[in-house]
């Protein structure tokens, strides 16, 4: 019954952020819905800022209550070890994402992108802000551009 009780509580604390890797997609749902995207270029098990990003600004429910009425999430990851390895076509959308939006190989970088591609803003590395000032700067952001 405790295990139960505990994996109820771990589901309801974990914020829910629903990723995707195909910004084409994710551009067609920004334009149905008028929201903004962010890309997030990773590596999920060798860059330390990266792993960072997510743990403490992209994951928190702060973000994730933000994100879910205001923006289409698009992640980028480039995973080194062999175990953690993607599928050759989302390889592909990887790379060719990253030759649009990326072509210097920073890690991490995030971007806020309007539906129609057009890069508003971009955290180099490490934000090194809390989870609320990375939601102001994107509301700042989103304000400015209207």
């Amino acid at each position: 019954m405790k295990q139960i009780l505990a994996i109820i509580l771990f589901a309801f604390a974990t914020p829910a952020i629903n990723w995707s890797g195909d910004f084409s997609e994710a551009q067609k749902e920004a334009q149905k819905t008028h929201k903004l995207i962010i890309v997030n270029f990773s590596g999920s098990d060798w860059c330390g800022p990266c792993i960072r990003t997510r743990k403490e600004i992209l994951e928190t429910k702060t973000f994730d209550d933000y994100a879910s009425n205001h923006l289409v999430l698009v992640r980028a990851d480039f995973p080194r070890q062999k175990k953690n390895q993607l599928p050759k076509d989302q390889v592909k959308r990887n790379e060719a994402l990253a030759d649009k939006y990326n072509p210097d190989g920073e890690f991490p970088l995030t971007l806020l992108i309007d539906e129609n591609g057009k890069v508003l803003k971009k955290w180099e590395g490490f934000p090194n802000v809390t989870p609320q000032n990375f939601v102001d700067q994107i509301n700042q952001t989103a304000n400015a551009s209207r």
